[in-house]
């Protein structure tokens, strides 16, 4: 396992770097950036086929820095400066445990006053270069790819907010021990979570902002899927608990082309340190898993990927907006439901069976979808039939 990028650098090329980048954060990041490269090109596409409009929207040109911005910019330099030179400084601490620097009191003041300093000054000498005698409203056009950055930042603090609230839920002995260590901390992230909190945010700005609520969640469904895919890289490579459960049977013959550890694997080097000390390691992460677990982040991302496919070659054969949407939460549904069966998770005890929360969103995502294709499928006939 490689916890930090560095890891797999140093084993690659032999070398004794300490970079502050975990493995999975990585990976969550180059799941945003496909995901948001996905959204950006489907949101074009569906503008020149004429199902998304751009819109006109009235802003003010030529206001000089007011009083709020220079303190809000100041505010934000500050910030900035106390963490990054703070960081330079205390380099060791920081790339050993970026979350607990960021989140702890640590940095430097010298370094926040002057990065909020400059920071402040940039926005006043901005402003003003661009100031008018008499400030004008002006029309421009904005189009929905332009709001690709607007869309996956909603989509991040609302998927974060929900996967820590959906994750609490189901360790609430852990949130009690320790609230604001649990709340702070980027572990224990649930994706349904983050995915029903964020789909009413983005329906709410789509609405917002005129565009179809029915047709973003179209462009967002194959993009949600592949980054699923990415992020479960994440997890393989780092070991951060989203294994399986123990495996020990021997591997079947139809499976003898496979190698041992896509059969069952002990996530050596682990970021949580958790199962027995490899004998002779040294450094942070010296643990592996006795007896080996499934693998299933591999399983997740090699399913996940194929149903992108499955996703991407079909949209644009798919007319009624909202359905290829359905399709996913159905597909999405249905591998999270079997994957359930062999992946270490938190049970609930309903009517005597054990049941984990993803089993039970699942189930709703599939009836979900089920009733998503009937209605936008519906009412698509009875409007074609009115008109």
């Amino acid at each position: 396992m490689y916890p930090k990028l560095s890891d797999l650098i140093n084993d690659l090329l032999g070398t004794n770097i300490n970079l502050p980048i975990q493995s999975y954060g990585f990976m969550l990041a180059m799941a945003f950036l496909v995901g948001g490269t996905i959204i950006y090109f489907e949101l074009k596409r569906k503008e020149k086929e004429g199902l998304l409009q751009a819109q006109k929207k009235k802003i003010v040109k030529g206001k000089p820095a007011s009083s709020t911005d220079l303190i809000f910019s100041a505010i934000i330099g500050f910030i900035l400066g106390f963490k990054i030179v703070g960081a330079a400084f205390d380099y060791t601490f920081f790339a050993n445990d970026p979350q607990g620097f960021l989140f702890s009191s640590d940095g430097n003041i010298i370094g926040g006053l002057i990065f909020g300093a400059a920071y402040a000054y940039y926005i006043y000498w901005k402003k003003n270069k661009d100031k008018l005698d008499k400030p004008k409203e002006v029309e421009v056009l904005v189009h929905p790819y332009q709001l690709t950055g607007t869309i996956i930042l909603i989509a991040t603090l609302t998927g974060i907010i929900g996967a820590k609230f959906f994750h609490q839920l189901e360790n609430l002995d852990d949130f009690f021990a320790d609230p604001v260590g649990s709340l702070l901390s980027f572990s224990g992230l649930t994706f349904y979570g983050g995915l029903i909190v964020a789909a009413f945010a983005l329906i709410y700005y789509a609405n917002r902002n005129k565009i179809s609520w029915k047709h973003l969640a179209d462009v967002i469904a194959p993009a949600l899927m592949i980054a699923y895919a990415i992020g479960r890289i994440g997890c393989q490579v780092s070991g951060d608990g989203d294994w399986g459960i123990i495996n020990t049977a021997p591997k079947p013959e139809w499976l003898s082309f496979l190698p041992e550890w896509l059969w069952a694997y002990d996530y050596p080097n682990n970021i949580l340190n958790q199962g027995e000390l490899i004998e002779g390691c040294t450094g942070d992460y010296c643990h592996h898993l006795v007896p080996p677990v499934f693998p299933t982040p591999v399983y997740e991302t090699t399913t996940c990927t194929i149903l992108f496919l499955v996703l991407w070659f079909i949209r644009k054969n798919i007319k009624i907006p909202g359905i290829l949407f359905s399709i996913y939460l159905m597909l999405n549904g249905v591998e999270r439901f079997f994957i359930e069966k062999i992946r270490v998770n938190e049970t609930y005890n309903i009517f005597g069976s054990k049941i984990t929360q993803a089993e039970i969103i699942s189930v709703v995502l599939i009836l979900l979808g089920g009733i998503g294709v009937w209605y936008f499928s519906f009412y698509h006939k009875k409007n074609k039939k009115e008109g």
